[in-house]
């Protein structure tokens, strides 16, 4: 019935039965950006965070330009780790070309967005699975497959493919038996879609990672200490999560980690990776110390990472050749990829910023058209004023009549560093 084996591929980032990674044409990316990590291990000193470095996560000669390079950073306040990257794989790595006859592959895109106080807000699977054939003596085939048990998962074949013959049989064919499927050389992987699978939830258990941070102020400080849990479904890997931080003159003082960590000063972001995920930890921390900012400066948290197990579990079982002969050889490709996953602030209070912001943005473009079209004089000085009132709520989203202020404090919805702005409704 065909011949195939499973083994590790995507440069060890997938289970595949021969062969290696997706190619460029598929629609289907791996974003791990392994190699612009400079990182600190767990149990160095943190003082050093803010050495002279001798690279910046990629490997940089040591050529006049690339010292001169790293000097003019370090003048304009940049923030350069003496550590090199971990070796986690290439950033963005381009696939080997296709080698097998058939290749299968096997791609679930997982957009999740968490509650900062618990729960789920959103929780989204959309899968496909595509068919690329190298040669056209193999493209009149069926493909036979085999699902896992999860009844939340909605299956839908390509419109050119037999429906009563996948849903009775799980028999991946063409409407046509006669008809090849498409073919095309090794350096053309987009392959052809012949199934999409969607699934949506809200039930927190079912969610690979959680992460809890919680940020407390104390004297000029804020300590903070972020906490990761892992489901025991999957095996995570090449796992990254980016926080957040109010703009600051030297990296964080980061206390304890289980993993590594990299200042991305020119962002304002800290990045916490692990290398992998499984069952000897399962959770891990993270604790760093910054200058006084409010808690909501280091929303929202995003993270990346990729599996090689899936939600709905399909494997292809085997190939079925339609004009007689041995089945071709085939190669099975599978990963499980972040494509937008996050923690948030309340929704409530994200929606009321932003539409206090539209408003202001509003307010201010109607002022200005009816000054423009001489109802208003643009050289009166009551004018200019009542301008820059609206130019300020629409900058700091904070109203300031009535006694608001926008300058500082909890009342005047400062803006910490890429934090939320929280704006102020006077009375």
């Amino acid at each position: 019935m065909g011949s195939g084996r499973i083994e590790n591929s995507f440069s060890d980032l997938s289970i595949s039965s021969t062969g290696t990674g997706f190619g460029s044409g598929s629609g289907f990316g791996l974003n791990t950006d392994a190699d612009s990590f400079s990182v600190k291990p767990k149990g160095r000193p943190t003082a050093s965070a803010t050495a002279p470095s001798k690279g910046l996560g990629m490997k940089l000669g040591k050529s006049q330009k690339t010292n001169q390079f790293l000097e003019s950073l370090k003048a304009e306040g940049e923030v350069i780790l003496e550590d090199v990257q971990p070796k986690l794989g290439q950033s963005r790595t381009a696939a080997p070309p296709l080698t097998d006859p058939v290749t299968l592959s096997v791609e679930e895109k997982l957009n999740v967005t968490l509650k900062r106080d618990g729960g789920v807000s959103n929780f989204d699977v959309q899968g496909q699975l595509s068919l690329q054939i190298l040669n056209q003596e193999d493209a009149h085939i069926q493909v036979q497959v085999q699902t896992g048990d999860n009844h939340a998962i909605s299956f839908k074949t390509h419109p050119n493919m037999n429906k009563e013959l996948f849903a009775n049989e799980y028999i991946l064919g063409l409407k046509d038996p006669n008809r090849p499927f498409p073919t095309g050389q090794a350096s053309d992987a987009a392959g052809v879609g012949l199934l999409k699978w969607r699934m949506q939830s809200t039930d927190e258990s079912i969610v690979p990672l959680t992460i809890n941070c919680w940020p407390s102020s104390s004297g000029n400080e804020t300590y903070v200490s972020i906490e990761y849990e892992a489901s025991s479904m999957f095996d995570l890997r090449n796992v990254v999560i980016s926080v957040p931080l109010p703009a600051l003159r030297e990296a964080p003082s980061v206390s304890q980690i289980d993993g590594e960590w990299r200042y991305d000063s020119r962002n304002s972001i800290l990045e916490w990776s692990v290398l992998l995920i499984d069952n000897s930890n399962r959770s891990g921390s993270m604790e760093f110390v910054v200058p006084q900012a409010d808690s909501s400066a280091f929303f929202p948290i995003s993270v990346r990472f990729m599996a090689t197990d899936t939600f709905s579990d399909l494997k292809v079982t085997s190939i079925i050749p339609l004009k007689g002969g041995n089945p071709p050889k085939y190669a099975q490709r599978t990963q499980l990829i972040t494509e937008n996953y996050q923690v948030v602030q309340s929704e409530k209070l994200a929606n009321m910023q932003m539409d206090f912001r539209v408003l202001a943005t509003l307010s201010l473009l109607v002022f200005i058209n009816l000054a423009s079209s001489g109802e208003r004089d643009l050289g009166n000085p009551e004018f200019d004023r009542k301008k820059s009132k609206l130019e300020d709520k629409a900058r700091y989203g904070s109203k300031i009549e009535g006694g608001g202020t926008h300058g500082g404090g909890n009342q005047g919805g400062q803006s910490h560093g890429g934090g939320a702005v929280i704006p102020v409704y006077a009375a």
